[in-house]
Parts: C-alpha cells; sequence; structure tokens
C-alpha cells in the first residue's frame, strides 16, 4: 500500500533508530534525561525562545499552551478550521474552561481586518478576549502557509490589545522550506510555539512547547495535571533530534510530490482542489455526486494500492511524507487519473 493518509504514518528511519538506540537517558521527571535536556535547550535556541517542554504529542503542546495563557472564563480568538478547536475533543474548554471564539479565515489564514472589533468589552457579562492562536502551516486550510509579513501584523495588533499570541507550529518546518525563513523569525511574533516531531520530520513520537523560562516551567506543572509527565524517554528525543539534523531539508521532496498528486486531481473532472494551489505537502480535494462519495472514491483508490484520507462526505485529503517515495507518487497520481 501507498499511505498517503497522513504525514505521521511514517515509520524511523534506520539512522534514527541506530540514534534511538544509542541515546543517554535519564529521568526527565527529575529533569535528568540528557537527551530531553539538549533536544529542549537545541530547540528552543532554534526559535529564539528561552526554553522548551517535551511532551508526546502536538495537541499536548497546544492544550498546554491554552492553560498557561489563559485562566477559565477566558477566549482565545482562533480561525474556524484550526486544529486546536477542531481536532483536540474539546480541550480548551474541558481541561482549561476556555471558549474558542471561531472566525473564519480563508484557507485557514487570518489578518488583522479578520481579527479587528473581536475583542470583547471589558464587561462582567462577556468571556475576557486573551489569546490569539494561529496554525502554520495550516492542515484543514490544505497545507497553507503564512507570510511572515502577516504574521507580523496579527502579533502587533494583539500586542496592541493587550492579547498573547501562540503558534500551533505542528509544521512549521514545512513552512520553512517553503518560505526560506528561518526558525527564529518564525517564533519571534509569538509568546509560545508549539512544534511536532512526529509528522514531517518523521519520529515514532514528540512535541515541544517553547516560550519564556517562567511560562515553560508552569506549563511543566500543567504537563504533570494533564498526565504528560515521562520517564526515560530521551529515545525518543534522540529520534527528534536526529530528525531536526537530518529530515528539515528533504521535506522539499514532499512538497514536490505533493505537486504531482495535485496535477492528477486536477486532471479528473468532477474533482475541485480546495484550495486551489497547493503550497507543501497537504492535498486537499472534493468530490462531486458523479463519483459517489469521498468514502467511496478512498475505496476505489485503495483497491488500486493508494491510502488516502476521507475527511467528509465529500472531501479527501493525500498527503506526502518521508515514507513514500517520488516513484510511488507518481503511482499514486496514474491510479488517480483512472478514476476520470
Amino acid at each position: 500500500m501507498i499511505d498517503l493518509r497522513s504525514d505521521t504514518v511514517t515509520k524511523p528511519t534506520p539512522g534514527m533508530l541506530a540514534a534511538m538506540s544509542a541515546a543517554a537517558v535519564g529521568d526527565d521527571v527529575y529533569g535528568e534525561d540528557p537527551t530531553v535536556n539538549d533536544l529542549e535547550r537545541h530547540t528552543a535556541a532554534l526559535f529564539g525562545k528561552e526554553a522548551g517542554l517535551f511532551v508526546p504529542t502536538g495537541t499536548m503542546a497546544n492544550q498546554i499552551a491554552v492553560r498557561v495563557h489563559c485562566r477559565p472564563q477566558d477566549e482565545i480568538l482562533i480561525e474556524a478550521t484550526s486544529h486546536i478547536c477542531l481536532w483536540e475533543a474539546g480541550g480548551p474548554a474541558a481541561l482549561s474552561g476556555v471558549t474558542c471564539h471561531t472566525i473564519d479565515g480563508r484557507h485557514g489564514l487570518l489578518s488583522v481586518a479578520d481579527l479587528d472589533g473581536k475583542v470583547r468589552p471589558d464587561d462582567m457579562h462577556s468571556v475576557r478576549t486573551r489569546l490569539v492562536a494561529l496554525e502554520n502551516t495550516h492542515n484543514r486550510g490544505g497545507g497553507t502557509t503564512y507570510s511572515l509579513g502577516a504574521v507580523n501584523e496579527v502579533s502587533r495588533w494583539a500586542r496592541a490589545n493587550g492579547l498573547a499570541v501562540h503558534l500551533d507550529g505542528a509544521r512549521i518546518w514545512n513552512a520553512i522550506v517553503k518560505t526560506g525563513v528561518a526558525a527564529e523569525a518564525w517564533g519571534k511574533p509569538f509568546d509560545t510555539v508549539a512544534v511536532c516531531f512526529s509528522k514531517g520530520l518523521g519520529t515514532p513520537a514528540g512535541s515541544m512547547l517553547l516560550g519564556p523560562r517562567d511560562l515553560i516551567a508552569h506549563g511543566r506543572r500543567v504537563r504533570k495535571l494533564f498526565g504528560g509527565a515521562m520517564r526515560q524517554v530521551g529515545y525518543l528525543a534522540a529520534a527528534c533530534r536526529y530528525a531536526l539534523d537530518h529530515h528539515i531539508e528533504r521535506l522539499a521532496d514532499d512538497h514536490a510530490n505533493a505537486q504531482r498528486i495535485a496535477k492528477a486531481v486536477a486532471e479528473v473532472p468532477g474533482f475541485t482542489l480546495a484550495p486551489p494551489e497547493v503550497e507543501t505537502n497537504l492535498v486537499w480535494f472534493e468530490v462531486d455526486a458523479r463519483h459517489g462519495t469521498a468514502k467511496q472514491v478512498s475505496e476505489r483508490l485503495k483497491a488500486e494500492g493508494i491510502l488516502v484520507a476521507p475527511l467528509g462526505t465529500r472531501v479527501i485529503r493525500a498527503v506526502t511524507h518521508l515514507g513514500v517515495t517520488r516513484a510511488e507518487c507518481e503511482r499514486a497520481a496514474v491510479a488517480i487519473r483512472r478514476l476520470a
């Protein structure tokens, strides 16, 4: 099977497995795992932040950020299809008593014009607007990437309105490769940044929350509360450090392979790319009634040896990653064209 369901289906490479096997470990709850400590320092330095907190998942990194920035009866200004409010099981409300004020963007992206006028009045009948959260690249938006200028404008607007700013950067590595903008420049506009190692970078697990030392110290307490404290986890941290050293630049291959898939999709009558321009490694498209449902289309592709993800009645996502080669993506493109 050629598995294009997600970039989370990757398996460790031989080099990554060797790095994991050779890792020095200790008890991370005591702060004694040297490989975790090194990864936290290194990743924080990449983004120009004071400290980092290693966690199992991107969802946990985001939810810890919500908790350290907000208190119950606060709200987040966030794009309506963002991962935090769409795919994290109601975490802001369930874990922190925080409301998501959802705003429709353009393929997942928000501007100052979208945010203007959305801050609640200082009134006991209202929740308190406390945080702006952006996602870059934006998953449900189709892998879209903010420009650095747009991010800086939102950050300035937020600070002028007394708001904190968080980045869900699960796929920020793709944005770095797509734009050529360094990690530190992406980190600067935000108070906190969440990054993920288990998507495009290909590790078996692991994410990190980055930010000021005091917020990360608070986040460490929240990680314990949320059940995310880990022990000899340096084996995973070693995989993440290996990925940072070896798997970032190769993301350009995933972007090129996504273009091959997108070109095939665009050639099938009744398939519509959404958004029409594929920027990174995510290909989202809609299928019209002549093809049946998204699930039926995915079953026909499965019979051809291609796995894609039906994520709505008529919506399909295909994701390229280090687990699929150019030749396999070309085979997938042939199978997609046959659906015409």
